[in-house]
């Protein structure tokens, strides 16, 4: 039974670590495409099946309370996030350090999602009330928990095009 449960979460670790790279192949063909102006970039946004949706407005809700546990109770316990001027964080206890204080009215809008068995991403962009132009992209790479929830195994997060001055 030991056999089979090692190689059962073998090939979890392949199935997540191919959709990764996959998601990290097309955020650099995102940030490579032709230059347009920024919010001709959004693509449109979609609505997201509830069980989906909810990752998103609990990641808005302890990202604005500065709850840095509860944002890494939304994390796979081996979980990644990589976030763009901060250092990669992996594990539940790394992303909680990371969130110290209130961050602010995060709005997270989804672009795409797709999921198979029990591995899902989400395409998004972030931003807060007060940011100019297209305000920043993420690819949350989902895994489904063991009791069905889906919990984030990977945060990838870029601050967006620059914004010509």
């Amino acid at each position: 039974m030991t056999n089979r449960n090692s190689a059962h979460r073998a090939a979890r670790r392949l199935r997540v670590t191919r959709f990764i790279v996959v998601l990290t192949v097309v955020i650099a063909a995102a940030r490579t495409s032709a230059q347009a102006p920024p919010d001709a970039q959004l693509p449109p946004a979609i609505a997201l099946p509830p069980a989906f949706d909810r990752v998103l407005r609990d990641y808005e809700a302890a990202w604005r309370d500065g709850d840095g546990p509860r944002l890494a109770a939304l994390f796979t316990e081996d979980g990644f996030a990589v976030q763009s001027g901060s250092p990669i964080r992996r594990g539940r206890a790394a992303i909680a350090s990371g969130i110290t204080k209130p961050g602010g009215t995060l709005q997270l809008t989804a672009f795409a999602y797709s999921s198979s068995g029990d591995v899902a991403y989400i395409v998004g962009g972030y931003r807060y009330p007060t940011t100019a132009g297209a305000g920043g992209r993420f690819v949350l790479a989902l895994r489904s928990g063991p009791d069905g929830r889906w919990l984030i195994a990977a945060d990838l997060d870029n601050s967006g095009p620059r914004q010509e001055r």
